[in-house]
């Protein structure tokens, strides 16, 4: 797909505020706890073992160990090498080899064909040429392979995070939101042409901390964009975010008791590449 110069600088411009975003804060201490997504999703695409699985913007891969316990040749991918490293430790403490390496989603350094399976849980859904890194996925994996994507929606608790994110720092003009990827029509207009099938279940992942503040601490702290909004605020306007973001817990939190137990909507998701 060719482009305008002006929509490349957006899109390039895009991407240095994404990895700066991720590079910030310590999102190893939250992505572990997202680990049971991991899992689900490579029982959803029914990964055998002895496979080829790639895992795209993988942060402290939680796919990737998914899969290595399922006994896979695992190639992990992130374009942030601190989380990597992160990875790596983890993939070490279990004993598992794993090939970790930095790319860019939008870019991989792989071969046509080159994976029975490409994977990635609520990663290549933030990178800002969506229709480059949904290419890039495909053209990696065998014909008749499987991409396995979680990718939260915009109605569930993440997805309506991002919205009040948006309030104080408005995202980049010219760029999709994420949380498009969480949607049918979109993976249909991303995957369509090259998918076999497309299957898109909605799952909740329940984010269970102390309580609605200690949620917010540990966002405000280890999630880079949130961390990043706050520090570009005065005071008075990092209380208001801080308000909204606490609201909008306390308004998913089903948990009856002081702590917070906030089911949080994704997709499920299944490609088959022709």
């Amino acid at each position: 797909m060719s482009m305008d110069p002006g929509s490349i600088a957006l899109l390039a411009a895009a991407k240095e505020r994404q990895h700066a975003a991720w590079s910030a804060g310590d999102f190893a201490v939250l992505g572990v706890t997202l680990q049971l997504v991991g899992e689900l999703l490579c029982e959803a695409l029914d990964v055998r073992s002895g496979s080829k699985v790639l895992d795209v913007a993988a942060g402290n891969g939680n796919v990737s160990m998914a899969a290595a316990r399922r006994f896979c040749d695992v190639t992990s991918t992130d374009f942030v090498p601190a989380l990597l490293e992160r990875g790596k430790a983890r993939a070490a403490a279990d004993g598992f080899t794993i090939d970790f390496r930095v790319a860019d989603a939008e870019d991989l350094p792989f071969d046509d064909n080159a994976f029975d399976y490409v994977v990635s849980t609520f990663g290549v859904m933030f990178a800002p040429h969506q229709e480059k890194a949904a290419s890039e996925m495909m053209r990696v994996l065998k014909p008749g392979g499987k991409i396995g994507l979680a990718c939260w929606t915009p109605t569930g608790f993440p997805g309506q995070m991002f919205r009040v994110s948006a309030k104080y720092n408005p995202p980049q003009q010219g760029v999709k939101p994420a949380v498009l990827w969480g949607t049918e029509d979109r993976l249909r207009e991303l995957f369509g042409a090259a998918a076999r099938s497309i299957e898109a279940t909605p799952q909740d992942f329940v984010m269970r901390t102390r309580s609605t503040e200690h949620w917010l601490t540990l966002f405000r702290e280890c999630f880079g964009p949130l961390k990043l909004t706050f520090a570009k605020l005065n005071e008075q306007q990092q209380a208001a975010y801080a308000k909204d973001l606490l609201d909008l817990a306390q308004s998913f939190n089903r948990s009856g008791d002081s702590t917070m137990v906030a089911p949080s909507e994704y997709l499920e998701i299944v490609v088959v590449k022709r």
